[in-house]
Protein backbone atom coordinates (compact mmCIF):
# COMPACT_ATOMS: atom_id res chain seq x y z
CA UNK A 1 0.00 0.00 0.00
CA UNK A 2 1.18 3.21 -0.58
CA UNK A 3 2.14 6.18 1.86
CA UNK A 4 -0.92 8.11 0.49
CA UNK A 5 -3.43 5.39 0.70
CA UNK A 6 -2.17 4.56 4.35
CA UNK A 7 -2.90 8.23 4.91
CA UNK A 8 -5.88 7.73 3.13
CA UNK A 9 -7.31 5.00 5.51
CA UNK A 10 -5.70 6.05 8.88
CA UNK A 11 -7.44 9.42 7.81
CA UNK A 12 -10.82 8.05 7.12
CA UNK A 13 -10.80 6.14 10.19
CA UNK A 14 -10.93 9.51 11.99
CA UNK A 15 -13.50 10.73 10.08
CA UNK A 16 -17.11 11.76 11.77
CA UNK A 17 -19.08 11.19 8.30
CA UNK A 18 -20.29 8.01 6.71
CA UNK A 19 -17.38 5.94 5.57
CA UNK A 20 -17.16 4.15 1.89
CA UNK A 21 -18.43 0.50 1.60
CA UNK A 22 -15.23 -1.91 0.99
CA UNK A 23 -16.35 -4.31 -1.38
CA UNK A 24 -14.21 -6.45 -3.67
CA UNK A 25 -13.94 -4.36 -6.91
CA UNK A 26 -16.30 -4.66 -9.44
CA UNK A 27 -18.26 -7.14 -7.41
CA UNK A 28 -20.63 -4.65 -5.73
CA UNK A 29 -20.82 -2.29 -9.17
CA UNK A 30 -21.88 -5.09 -11.30
CA UNK A 31 -24.27 -6.49 -9.08
CA UNK A 32 -25.95 -2.93 -8.36
CA UNK A 33 -26.12 -2.83 -11.57
CA UNK A 34 -28.95 -5.59 -11.46
CA UNK A 35 -30.67 -4.65 -8.96
CA UNK A 36 -30.64 -1.15 -10.69
CA UNK A 37 -31.60 -2.99 -13.99
CA UNK A 38 -34.64 -4.67 -11.85
CA UNK A 39 -35.68 -1.84 -10.73
CA UNK A 40 -36.11 0.07 -14.54
CA UNK A 41 -37.66 -3.21 -16.05
CA UNK A 42 -40.54 -2.18 -14.15
CA UNK A 43 -41.03 1.43 -15.52
CA UNK A 44 -44.52 2.32 -15.97
CA UNK A 45 -46.36 0.21 -13.16
CA UNK A 46 -48.44 2.06 -11.32
CA UNK A 47 -48.06 3.17 -7.52
CA UNK A 48 -50.01 1.84 -4.78
CA UNK A 49 -48.79 2.05 -1.24
CA UNK A 50 -48.09 -0.64 0.61
CA UNK A 51 -47.18 -2.45 -3.29
CA UNK A 52 -44.50 -4.85 -3.45
CA UNK A 53 -44.83 -5.67 -7.03
CA UNK A 54 -45.11 -6.98 -9.69
CA UNK A 55 -48.27 -5.34 -10.74
CA UNK A 56 -48.16 -2.24 -8.86
CA UNK A 57 -44.90 -0.66 -6.39
CA UNK A 58 -44.98 2.04 -3.44
CA UNK A 59 -41.10 3.16 -3.15
CA UNK A 60 -40.20 0.63 -0.82
CA UNK A 61 -41.63 -1.95 -2.37
CA UNK A 62 -39.92 -1.64 -5.25
CA UNK A 63 -36.69 -1.34 -3.57
CA UNK A 64 -37.62 -4.75 -2.06
CA UNK A 65 -38.86 -6.41 -5.62
CA UNK A 66 -35.29 -5.28 -7.29
CA UNK A 67 -32.99 -6.68 -4.45
CA UNK A 68 -35.30 -9.87 -4.05
CA UNK A 69 -34.79 -10.57 -7.71
CA UNK A 70 -31.39 -10.58 -6.73
CA UNK A 71 -31.63 -12.86 -4.02
CA UNK A 72 -31.31 -10.05 -1.14
CA UNK A 73 -33.62 -9.46 1.52
CA UNK A 74 -34.68 -6.19 2.59
CA UNK A 75 -36.56 -4.38 5.35
CA UNK A 76 -40.27 -3.44 3.86
CA UNK A 77 -40.26 0.31 4.80
CA UNK A 78 -38.35 3.16 3.76
CA UNK A 79 -37.21 3.85 7.16
CA UNK A 80 -36.20 0.43 7.64
CA UNK A 81 -34.51 0.19 4.58
CA UNK A 82 -32.54 3.42 5.95
CA UNK A 83 -32.19 2.33 9.07
CA UNK A 84 -30.34 -1.01 7.57
CA UNK A 85 -28.32 0.53 4.62
CA UNK A 86 -24.44 1.55 4.57
CA UNK A 87 -24.05 4.42 3.96
CA UNK A 88 -22.37 5.71 1.01
CA UNK A 89 -20.99 9.36 0.61
CA UNK A 90 -22.70 10.60 -2.54
CA UNK A 91 -19.68 11.53 -4.36
CA UNK A 92 -19.17 8.02 -4.42
CA UNK A 93 -22.53 6.53 -5.16
CA UNK A 94 -22.92 3.68 -7.93
CA UNK A 95 -25.64 2.09 -9.91
CA UNK A 96 -28.02 -0.11 -7.35
CA UNK A 97 -27.73 2.33 -3.95
CA UNK A 98 -30.34 4.00 -2.54
CA UNK A 99 -31.33 7.43 -2.35
CA UNK A 100 -33.43 8.58 0.72
CA UNK A 101 -35.39 11.69 0.21
CA UNK A 102 -37.28 13.63 2.99
CA UNK A 103 -40.61 14.76 1.71
CA UNK A 104 -42.30 16.14 4.67
CA UNK A 105 -41.07 18.66 7.63
CA UNK A 106 -39.73 16.44 10.64
CA UNK A 107 -36.97 13.86 10.95
CA UNK A 108 -38.58 11.05 9.15
CA UNK A 109 -37.33 9.41 6.00
CA UNK A 110 -40.03 9.49 4.01
CA UNK A 111 -38.89 8.18 0.30
CA UNK A 112 -36.43 5.87 -1.49
CA UNK A 113 -35.19 5.51 -4.92
CA UNK A 114 -32.56 3.06 -6.68
CA UNK A 115 -29.74 4.97 -8.26
CA UNK A 116 -29.23 3.99 -11.71
CA UNK A 117 -26.06 5.91 -12.68
CA UNK A 118 -25.52 8.96 -14.82
CA UNK A 119 -27.15 11.13 -12.78
CA UNK A 120 -30.51 9.16 -12.82
CA UNK A 121 -33.00 6.91 -10.12
CA UNK A 122 -35.82 5.21 -10.68
CA UNK A 123 -38.71 5.21 -8.09
CA UNK A 124 -42.24 4.74 -7.43
CA UNK A 125 -43.36 8.24 -6.18
CA UNK A 126 -46.99 8.68 -5.17
CA UNK A 127 -50.40 7.81 -6.02
CA UNK A 128 -51.66 8.67 -9.77
CA UNK A 129 -48.18 8.28 -11.25
CA UNK A 130 -46.24 5.31 -12.13
CA UNK A 131 -42.93 3.97 -11.70
CA UNK A 132 -40.41 6.17 -13.53
CA UNK A 133 -36.88 7.77 -13.82
CA UNK A 134 -35.55 11.20 -12.44
CA UNK A 135 -32.41 13.63 -12.59
CA UNK A 136 -30.93 13.39 -9.58
CA UNK A 137 -30.46 17.00 -9.90
CA UNK A 138 -33.61 17.95 -10.39
CA UNK A 139 -34.08 20.51 -7.96
CA UNK A 140 -37.35 19.82 -6.43
CA UNK A 141 -35.27 16.15 -5.36
CA UNK A 142 -32.11 17.50 -4.65
CA UNK A 143 -33.08 19.86 -2.53
CA UNK A 144 -34.92 16.71 -0.39
CA UNK A 145 -32.61 14.68 -0.69
CA UNK A 146 -30.39 13.20 2.30
CA UNK A 147 -28.84 10.42 2.67
CA UNK A 148 -27.20 7.50 -0.08
CA UNK A 149 -27.15 4.16 1.59
CA UNK A 150 -26.27 0.56 0.27
CA UNK A 151 -28.10 -2.95 0.88
CA UNK A 152 -25.73 -5.20 -1.24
Amino acid sequence: MSVAGLAALLLAGCAGGPRPVADAPGKSTALGERIAASATSQLGRPYRYGGNGPDAFDCSGLVRFAHGAQGIGVPRTTEEQFAAAKPVPLARIQAGDLLFFRFEKGPKVSHVGIYTGNGRFVHAPQSGRSVETQELDEPWYRSRLIAAGRLH
